[in-house]
């Protein structure tokens, strides 16, 4: 696996591909690896030549400073990760120069409202900053595909956007949620967590699947109470929100309407760390 830790040598070996005439699938993250990235790759792997990856901690997509001061780093044991996956080619690691060569500052992004809803109301510029980074990743990476998880489903709609919105010929493939053995979405704020706590963290992933059911024969206000309700029973937990939004625009619905699709998405503060999580209802 190549390790190009500079823009210079990402543009040289990035030439080198496509002058072969290497169809080039690439997921960029921000480090703390897990299985969930290693799910991202291997389906990269299976659409294509070659598989990139990238580590870079986007400091303009953290509006709390602590968030980001804390956000968990160890570079030689995410590259160890890719290396023995077996599944990357490459993997980038840029500094904050080749990202941001002028200013550490995000651009500004109209994601048809997109932003507006959900994360987009507690984190201004949050999806500016993601949208910066992306289209530059882009950019330079050149890939043919794009690989992001749908744990982060809001992002992976923005991204969309952003791409069809740039003109860039690029295809956005989405990933299931790659879940622990006992349903938590596998997450780089999990690390935070103790042992202990991943456990009954559970309820997240329990509670998701009783929304589904719930979806097919009570009002939205009803599970919305419903879901409250389990969240105020569990000790060093807090709700943030609990909506249910239509799929396409993920604007919050008060109503069921037969020809649209939903989509459950809950945050939980746990111990302090934030935990996301969200479910396409049948």
């Amino acid at each position: 696996m190549e390790v190009l830790k500079n823009r210079k040598t990402l543009q040289d070996f990035i030439e080198r591909q496509k002058e072969m005439g290497k169809k080039i699938g690439f997921a960029p993250t921000m480090g703390a690896l897990h299985d969930g990235h290693l799910s991202l790759y291997k389906a990269a792997r299976e659409e294509n030549d070659l598989v990139i990856s990238s580590i870079f901690v986007n400091p303009t997509q953290f509006n709390n400073p602590e968030d980001l001061r804390k956000y968990p780093r160890d570079l030689n044991r995410d590259i160890l990760i890719l290396e023995e996956s077996g599944l990357v080619d490459a993997v980038y690691i840029p500094e904050v120069q080749d990202i941001y060569p002028e200013k550490t500052e995000s651009s500004h992004y109209d994601y048809d409202g997109l932003e507006n809803e959900m994360e987009g109301k507690s984190r201004p510029g949050h999806f500016d900053g993601v949208g910066t980074v992306v289209e530059e990743l882009f950019r330079q990476v050149k890939p043919d595909n794009a690989y992001f998880g749908e744990k982060d489903y809001q992002q992976l709609a923005i991204i969309k956007k952003m791409t069809e919105k740039k003109q860039l010929h690029i295809q956005i493939k989405g990933v299931p949620i790659y879940r622990a053995k006992n349903g938590l979405a596998l997450s780089s704020r999990n690390q935070r967590l103790r042992e202990e706590r991943r456990e009954t963290s559970k309820i997240i992933y329990k509670t998701l699947m009783k929304v589904n059911d719930w979806f097919r024969v009570l009002t939205v206000s009803e599970i919305k109470k419903r879901v409250q309700d389990v969240f105020d029973d569990q000790q060093g937990m807090q709700l943030e929100y609990f909506l249910i939004a239509d799929e396409k625009t993920l604007k919050e619905t008060d109503f069921f309407y037969k020809d649209r699709a939903y989509r459950a998405f809950i945050v939980v503060m746990v111990d302090g760390v934030r935990l996301i999580d969200n479910m396409h209802l049948d």
